[in-house]
């Protein structure tokens, strides 16, 4: 997933705004007790989601796929007044450790948290958004994007993380399932009309698109 050097890579997060103690302490505990850290956001890739949610001032944010909650308080950070953020995940078994995140922040009356399928839940929000992120299983998220494209208000954001899936999508030989259906979702938005789209390198790769 990381394609820089560590030397690099420690230069750019030593020139990075740090991680407050909150997210520190989440950080931590993500990688001593939860299966499968490295889908955390971390450090540098969240403070990319705080500064693009800085940039844009959402009214609402949707965020599909939590896992710890680690992203989602960082784009908290740049909501407006009054706005909220929508987070889902089918994941129960994390839900005491993420709601007592939400609490710790001081987010409970912000973020409206629901477990769950989100191809269920999503058609039922009656809410527009200036910013969604997508950060759950691959093989959805084209279908994703279809469900969220007419909930997004014209010049908001869709962010996709994990787009360059630790480089696969450049391998030849064999693919996958996950990969195969990356690589449909990355030429499909590169090929979206109602999107603009840049492929930032950073980290597993964030498609962002704005909604024309």
């Amino acid at each position: 997933m990381d394609f820089l050097s560590e030397e690099l890579q420690r230069y750019v997060e030593e020139h990075t705004i740090p991680e407050t103690e909150l997210l520190k302490k989440l950080n931590r505990e993500t990688n001593a007790k939860i299966m499968n850290p490295r889908m955390l956001s971390g450090h540098l890739q969240g403070r990319i989601l705080s500064t693009f949610s800085h940039m844009i001032k959402p009214g609402n944010i949707l965020e599909i796929g939590t896992y710890t909650g680690y992203s989602a308080i960082c784009m908290v950070e740049g909501l407006k007044a009054g706005g909220k953020l929508y987070t889902i995940d089918i994941n129960e078994e994390l839900e005491d450790m993420v709601r007592g995140y939400f609490k710790e922040a001081g987010l409970e009356s912000k973020v409206d948290y629901r477990i769950g399928n989100a191809l269920d839940i999503i058609p039922a929000l009656d809410v527009t958004f200036d910013l969604v992120f997508i950060d759950a299983d691959k093989i959805n998220y084209s279908n994703y994007f279809d469900l969220v494209i007419d909930k997004v208000n014209a010049g908001g954001f869709i962010i996709a993380d994990n787009v360059l899936w630790s480089g696969k999508v450049v391998q030849e030989g064999k693919i996958d399932k996950d990969t195969q259906a990356l690589l449909d979702f990355n030429s499909k938005m590169h090929n979206e009309e109602r999107v603009e789209n840049v492929l930032f390198p950073v980290r597993d790769g964030l498609m962002v698109m704005r909604k024309i």
